[in-house]
C-alpha cells in the first residue's frame, strides 16, 4: 500500500481534482478512518499518545476550538483574548512549577507548538545568553538518555552537544556530567522524566552544578511535567525538579500530554524575563511593518490555545489531581506484573511510563514479546540500548481490567517469545510508532487486524 494505506477502501487523490466533493462523503471517510484507528485506545491497550481518552473531554474541547479555528493569534488587536488565554496558561503552569519559590516572582514563559518547540527555543536562548559573555563555540551537557529535540536545536544554532553516561538506574552519572563541562558550557539539560523510561534526572544535583559554574539549566518536563508536578501532593517521593531549586532556569511542559490539550500546544518557562528576551525576534525597518515574533512560529492557532486553556480551568487542580492518582496507581501495578514473571524486569523506579526488559539470563528477545503483545493489539514503545520497551502509562489505562488482561497477554508473550527463540523480530525500536520502519512501508499497521491471534511469521 505504500503511502496509500486506505487504497483498498476510499478513493485515492492522486492529483488535484476538477471538482470538490460532498461533505457528506468526506466525513462519512473520515470517521470511517478515525473509528478503525481509535479502537485500540478505547481498550486501554495503547502506551503514551492518546493522553485523556475522554470523549466528553474531547467534545467540550472541539467545541471551544471551533470558535477560535479561524483566529491567528498574530492579529492581537482582533482577537484579545488569546493574550487572555496565553497568560492565563502560563502563569497556572507556573504555578504549578513552584514559579512562586522565584523571589519577585519573576518567572514567566511563552506558548508553543508541542515539545519540539519547547526544547529548541531554550537552547537559542543560551547561545544567545553565551555570545553577550564572549562564548563563540557554546556547548550544551546532557545525558544520552535526553530527548533528541535538544540534538535538534542544537543542530539548528550551532551548539556541540556533550553526551553524559547514565547510571545503572538509567538517570544521569554527575560524575560523567561535571567532567564534560567546560568554559564553553552555557547550558545543562536534564529530564523530569526521561521519555524512554520514564525517570526523573538527579535535577538537584544538575542545579548545584549549574550555579557552580554560573551557567544554565533546562528541565526537559514535556512528557512529565503535568503528571509528575501532582506527585508529592499525592504523597509519592517524587524529586523537586522545578523552579524550587535555584539553578533551574527553564521548564518545558507540554500541554498537549498530561495537561490533556488538543495537539500543539506547549508551555515553556523562563525564570527571568531577562532570558526569555533573547528568544525573541525583531525587525524594526521592514516595509510591512515592525516584524517581532516571540519564537519560531509566526502564525498560530487561536483554537489550539483556548482548547488548551479550556483544558485547564475545567479540570482545575482537583481534577488534575484525580488523574494523576489513577496513574501513578495504574503504572505501579503494571510495574508490579512485569516484576512477577522471573523472565522479566524494570528498569529503573518509574512513576508513569514502565520500561522493561527480558533478564539477561532468559536470553529472550523483548521484541518478539511484542510482537505478540501487538497481535493482541497492545501498542507498546520500542526501546534501545539496551533493547526494551515502554509502558506509558495515560488516562484510557486506568480502565478497570486493563491491567489484568495485560498481565495475562505478556505471560503468553514470554512464552511465544521462549517457543520463537532465534526467530527475527518484527517489531523493534522506532521512535513514535509502535512497529517497524517496514511495517510503516507496508501501509496499514498490522496490529491493527483485530483479527490476528498470533503474530506473522
Amino acid at each position: 500500500m505504500g503511502l496509500y494505506p486506505y487504497a483498498d477502501r476510499f478513493p485515492v487523490v492522486r492529483d488535484f481534482p476538477q471538482q470538490g466533493r460532498p461533505r457528506a462523503d468526506i466525513l462519512a471517510e473520515i470517521e470511517a478512518m478515525s473509528e478503525i484507528e481509535d479502537s485500540p485506545y478505547h481498550e486501554g491497550k495503547i502506551s503514551g499518545s492518546i493522553y485523556s481518552g475522554d470523549e466528553a473531554h474531547y467534545h467540550f474541547l472541539n467545541e471551544v476550538f471551533g470558535h477560535y479555528s479561524h483566529a491567528n493569534v498574530l492579529q492581537r488587536d482582533m482577537y484579545p483574548s488569546a493574550t487572555r488565554f496565553e497568560g492565563e496558561i502560563i502563569a497556572m503552569t507556573a504555578d504549578m512549577m513552584h514559579g512562586g519559590a522565584v523571589p519577585g516572582g519573576t518567572v514567566c514563559g511563552v506558548l508553543t507548538s508541542g515539545g519540539t518547540e519547547s526544547l529548541m527555543n531554550p537552547l537559542l536562548v543560551y547561545r544567545e545568553w553565551g555570545r553577550e559573555r564572549g562564548i563563540t563555540a557554546p556547548n550544551l551537557v546532557m545525558p544520552v538518555t535526553a530527548h533528541p529535540g535538544l540534538l535538534k536545536g542544537a543542530h539548528y544554532f550551532g551548539i556541540e552537544v556533550r553526551l553524559a553516561e547514565v547510571t545503572d538506574r538509567f538517570v544521569a552519572d554527575m560524575a560523567s556530567v561535571r567532567s564534560l563541562v567546560d568554559e564553553n558550557t552555557v547550558a545543562l539539560a536534564g529530564s523530569a522524566g526521561t521519555y524512554p523510561h520514564g525517570l526523573i534526572d538527579p535535577i538537584e544535583e544538575l542545579s548545584d552544578l549549574a550555579l557552580e559554574r554560573g551557567i544554565n539549566l533546562h528541565v526537559d518536563g514535556c512528557l512529565g511535567g503535568f503528571i509528575l508536578a501532582w506527585g508529592q501532593d499525592l504523597g509519592y517521593d517524587v524529586p523537586v525538579f522545578d523552579f524550587r531549586l535555584p539553578g533551574v532556569t527553564s521548564i518545558s511542559a507540554d500541554t498537549h500530554k498530561y495537561g490533556f490539550g488538543l495537539k500543539g500546544s506547549s508551555v515553556l518557562l523562563y525564570r527571568t524575563p531577562e532570558l526569555r528576551r533573547l528568544q525573541y525576534f525583531i525587525v524594526p525597518d521592514w516595509p510591512g511593518g515592525l516584524y517581532t515574533s516571540p519564537g519560531m512560529s509566526g502564525s498560530r492557532s487561536g483554537g489550539i490555545i483556548a482548547a488548551a486553556w479550556a483544558s485547564m480551568v475545567s479540570l482545575g487542580r482537583e481534577g488534575y489531581l484525580a488523574i494523576a492518582g489513577d496513574i501513578f496507581r495504574t503504572a505501579a501495578e503494571i510495574s508490579d506484573a512485569v516484576r512477577s514473571f522471573p523472565e522479566m524486569r524494570v528498569l529503573g523506579d518509574p512513576f508513569f511510563n514502565v520500561a522493561f526488559t527480558t533478564t539477561d539470563d532468559s536470553g529472550l528477545d523483548i521484541f518478539l514479546v511484542n510482537d505478540f503483545l501487538a497481535s493482541r493489539r497492545w501498542r507498546m514503545n520500542g526501546l534501545q540500548k539496551p533493547s526494551a520497551l515502554h509502558f506509558c502509562v495515560t488516562r484510557p489505562n486506568t480502565q478497570p481490567g486493563v491491567v489484568d488482561r495485560f498481565r495475562i497477554d505478556l505471560a503468553e508473550a514470554i512464552q511465544y517469545a521462549k517457543d520463537q527463540q532465534g526467530t527475527k523480530a518484527r517489531s523493534g525500536a522506532f521512535y513514535a510508532s509502535g512497529v517497524t520502519t517496514d511495517q510503516i512501508a507496508s501501509g496499514m499497521s498490522w496490529w491493527l487486524d483485530a483479527t490476528q491471534t498470533v503474530p506473522p511469521t
